[in-house]
């Protein structure tokens, strides 16, 4: 069964800080599989083959079912765990992160290193836009010509996202409630075209939303 809504990436992005002269590099990107987040990860590897560390983790899956992280030779807990926690703290799902170290000359501690490669996942993951994937379900609304402007209207008046308008013998306004609020838009339909319009269901899809954004 596919959620309702789920945080994720936008895109792929990095960002870099500099801890006591060590340069820690922050990459991360959005992943449905774990092989995106394997080719990921070995893109980064190889961006970044001189580097000291490259650890990583990464959470895939509805119900995070694959997770996996990395040390990549850092003290045993100071990398990979901090960026699953980063992750898992987040509310993320579906993505990777890559930390990359270039060893700067001064010891970090265990402290110090888990606190670093903290501060190296969330920016990391800021300069990817965090953004959420809501389900919305295509609902075709089928009316004559005399109903367009009305239907229009309403639908306008309701904030109703509208994918596109198909003008053949008929109007037919794609439609994209919310999965979970597409059955009360059908009986809101068939009832405001008082049973003259033909409402049907089309495909599921997702579409990002602004993590600031509100849907009521």
């Amino acid at each position: 069964m596919e959620l309702d809504s789920y945080k994720t990436l936008k895109q792929s992005g990095s960002a870099e800080i500099v801890i006591k002269k060590s340069r820690f590099i922050g990459h991360a990107a959005p992943a449905t599989t774990e092989e995106e987040a394997l080719e990921f990860i070995t893109k980064i590897r190889k961006e970044h083959s001189a580097a000291t560390h490259n650890c990583f983790a990464y959470i895939i899956g509805d119900r995070d079912q694959f997770q996996k992280q990395s040390d990549d030779g850092e003290p045993s807990g100071t990398a990979g765990k901090p960026i699953l926690e980063v992750i898992k703290n987040q509310g993320l799902k579906n993505i990777a992160v890559v930390v990359t170290r270039y060893y700067g000359g001064i010891m970090l501690g265990a402290g110090g290193l888990i606190r670093a490669y903290t501060e190296g996942a969330v920016v990391g993951i800021e300069a990817s836009q965090p953004i959420f994937k809501k389900l919305h379900q295509e609902v075709n609304v089928e009316v004559d010509y005399t109903w367009h402007g009305k239907v229009e209207n309403e639908l306008r008046n309701r904030d109703m996202m509208i994918k596109e308008i198909l003008f053949t013998d008929k109007v037919t306004l794609v439609c994209l409630p919310l999965a979970v609020e597409a059955e009360q838009f059908i009986a809101n339909m068939i009832d405001f075209t008082q049973g003259q319009g033909n409402v049907a269901k089309g495909e599921q899809l997702y579409i990002d939303h602004s993590i600031h954004e509100i849907i009521e």
